[in-house]
């Protein structure tokens, strides 16, 4: 048979679209081109498959080899379409079975020698495959990652000649069962090694609870780094359908650790990060930080540090959960539903407002350095609270701390966010205006206390609208169906910042 269909994927973003791989002989000079716009990496795969197949002890045909790579308008990138160009090689000429070949997908780089070597996004792969109905075969150092997604058919191989023995029907692969489980020696910060910071554990509570970002403002060594690490460990448990979805934007970035199964993500990048490391970017489109902090924490630690327009580039992404981009060939979509945790210091020295008086700075350098970070982003935060110093008894005398673990904060907030999930949907963080009318009514006390704070403190139509998705999380740690003033005064006083940037 000189002409064979060989099933891949290609990769764009958090999509696998299909790939077919047409491969004829034809009588003339021998000859290899590969079409349908592949990229510099696809084009070498021509030398690196001779190699393979040589090595291989199988015979390279002598004759005028296309290999077509359709649809042809899809940009083709990277070393996965080594495996099944080889395969359609060795089908067209006859070296292995193409009996049940169109019930297969191939993804794999291939080495000189013919060894199989790992390839990104796996996991996305394997979903997409997963409802066609076929099975996949690729890397064996894949095949774990990819078996995560429940229901599909998955053959790893170390090998190209473990992948032509199969196909003839001579030693068939093993299917490649899951092992979803959380590792056991998986170990998170604790909370309860924070010292103090009564307030600042509520507020971690509640962040955690609905979901909601949150700013803390302190002096350097008050605590506040420790605390947005604790934040994972609080979180509501992952179900699979989030890890799923968590794992599979790790893949594109680097092959997932089976270690990390339902393990909120945190990240933490450093203030010096570019826009494009943040959001994601590149001429081939790669998720950035704030998408491998999907359905976990992102934790921008000394925040005015950051580049102006590297904040700005959050706003969008906070609203939507999502962030696209585009590029002149491409354009991919990425799912960012993150909780941003955020510290700053309360001036350029750290110590505005010490009872020492060690401060110096000027109000002109307080002023310049909290504007760094500006109004509509500081809007878009839900929760600001203040992180005092750790008190000084606290520290000579660590005997007398004794606070909760992550545990028993964990189970209040898992009721808690279970009853918004039955209520809503989904956390309160995410509620739109619809349903923050239905779910978060004041009583008459309730509508009073808040016109008071906002002829006060001149609060937004955004913030007003943020303090009572935060009132609705008070009120359900409290299992209570009303929001009551109590849960309401608590709510406002999250946003210690007034309409000038300064701690009220």
């Amino acid at each position: 048979m000189s002409l064979a269909v060989v099933h891949s994927r290609a990769q764009i973003g958090m999509e696998a679209p299909p790939v077919t791989v047409e491969v004829h002989l034809a009588n003339g000079l021998p000859n290899l081109s590969i079409v349908g716009l592949p990229e510099t990496a696809v084009k070498e795969s021509k030398d690196r498959v001779r190699a393979a197949l040589q090595n291989a002890r199988f015979e390279f045909p002598a004759k005028r080899i296309t290999i077509n790579l359709a649809p042809a308008d899809l940009p083709k990138e990277g070393g996965r379409f080594d495996l099944p160009i080889a395969i359609g090689i060795l089908a067209a000429s006859g070296q292995v079975s193409t009996r049940e070949l169109d019930k297969y997908e191939f993804i794999g780089e291939l080495a000189l020698i013919g060894k199989l070597r790992s390839v990104l996004g796996a996991l996305a792969v394997a979903l997409q495959t997963r409802q066609t109905g076929r099975a996949l075969i690729l890397p064996a150092v894949n095949a774990l990652e990819a078996a995560l997604a429940g229901g599909a058919d998955i053959r790893g191989a170390k090998h190209l000649l473990e992948v032509t023995a199969h196909l003839n029907g001579e030693k068939l692969l093993e299917r490649q069962k899951p092992e979803m489980h959380r590792s056991e020696s998986a170990e998170t910060p604790d909370l309860r090694d924070i010292k103090g910071q009564h307030q600042a554990r509520r507020a971690l509570e509640i962040a955690a609870a609905g979901g909601h970002s949150l700013l803390m403002i302190g002096p350097p060594g008050a605590g506040k780094t420790m605390l947005a690490a604790r934040l994972p460990g609080i979180l509501p448990r992952m179900g699979d359908d989030e890890a799923l979805e968590t794992a599979a934007i790790q893949s594109l970035h680097k092959r997932f650790v089976l270690a990390q199964w339902k393990q909120r993500p945190f990240r933490a990048p450093h203030h010096t990060a570019s826009g494009v490391a943040l959001v994601g970017g590149g001429s081939h489109p790669q998720p950035g930080e704030i998408s491998l902090a999907h359905h976990g924490v992102l934790f921008l630690d000394e925040l005015p540090e950051f580049d102006r327009r590297v904040l700005e580039v959050l706003r969008e992404p906070l609203e939507s959960g999502t962030i696209t981009i585009s590029r002149a060939a491409r354009q991919a979509e990425f799912p960012a539903r993150f909780q941003l945790v955020a510290a700053m210091n309360p001036c350029p020295c750290g110590y505005y407002g010490d009872p020492s008086g060690r401060c110096r700075c000027t109000p002109d350098k307080v002023s310049q350095y909290r504007a760094r970070i500006s109004g509509p982003l500081l809007d878009r935060i839900d929760m600001h609270i203040e992180v005092p110093p750790v008190p000084r008894e606290l520290l000579l005398n660590p005997k007398t701390h004794d606070a909760e673990t992550s545990a028993a904060v964990q189970t209040r907030v898992e009721a808690a966010r279970a009853r918004q999930i039955q209520r809503s949907g989904g956390a309160n963080a995410v509620l739109n205006n619809q349903q923050i009318e239905e779910f978060c009514r004041l009583d008459e006390a309730g509508r009073r206390l808040f016109e008071q704070a906002i002829d006060r403190l001149g609060f937004s139509a955004r913030a007003y609208h943020r303090i009572l998705k935060v009132a609705r999380t008070i009120a359900d740690l409290a299992a209570q169906e009303a929001i009551l003033p109590a849960h309401l005064a608590e709510a406002v006083q999250y946003r210690c910042l007034d309409r000038n940037g300064a701690l009220t």
